[in-house]
C-alpha cells in the first residue's frame, strides 16, 4: 500500500525528498493510507478525551502532541507504517514527495537569506 501526506498550505499531495524530515498526515491521509473509514482512524488513534496527549501505546495509532484540544490530530508518517504493519499486519510503502516551490516559500527563503547576512556582518569584528 502506497501513500503521500498533504501540504498543509495547499492540501495537495506534498513531501520531503529527504526521509529523515517529518511531514505530518492528517487523518484524511492517514485514512487513505491504511485504507480504512475515517471513523476507523479515530478508532484506532490514541486519544483520551481527559488527556490531552496520553502516553504512547504500542496496540494504537499515536498522533503527535497537541497544544490545545481543539487541534487537529496529525500523525508522522513513520508511526502511520508501523501501526499499520505491527497492528495491522499491512505492507506499506510511504513515498514522500517534495512541494512545489511556491511565492511563501521563495519569500521565506529570501528572509532566511537576509538574516544569515545580518548575522555574517555582526559576527564579523568591526574595524
Amino acid at each position: 500500500m502506497e501513500f503521500m501526506s498533504l501540504d498543509p498550505l495547499t492540501s495537495e499531495p506534498s513531501a520531503l525528498d529527504a526521509p529523515d524530515v517529518a511531514q505530518l498526515m492528517p487523518v484524511e491521509a492517514v485514512q487513505q493510507a491504511i485504507g480504512r473509514s475515517r471513523a476507523s482512524v479515530y478508532r484506532y488513534a490514541n486519544t483520551d478525551p481527559n488527556d490531552l496527549n496520553p502516553p504512547y501505546d504500542p496496540n494504537r495509532l499515536n498522533p503527535e502532541l497537541r497544544m490545545t484540544k481543539d487541534d487537529p490530530l496529525m500523525f508522522h508518517p513513520n508511526e502511520v507504517a508501523r501501526f499499520a504493519k505491527d497492528v495491522l499486519r499491512q505492507n506499506v510503502t510511504i513515498q514522500v514527495q517534495e512541494a512545489p516551490p511556491n511565492v511563501t516559500h521563495d519569500l521565506l527563503r529570501a528572509i532566511l537569506q537576509e538574516l544569515q547576512t545580518i548575522r555574517q556582518l555582526l559576527d564579523t569584528p568591526s574595524s
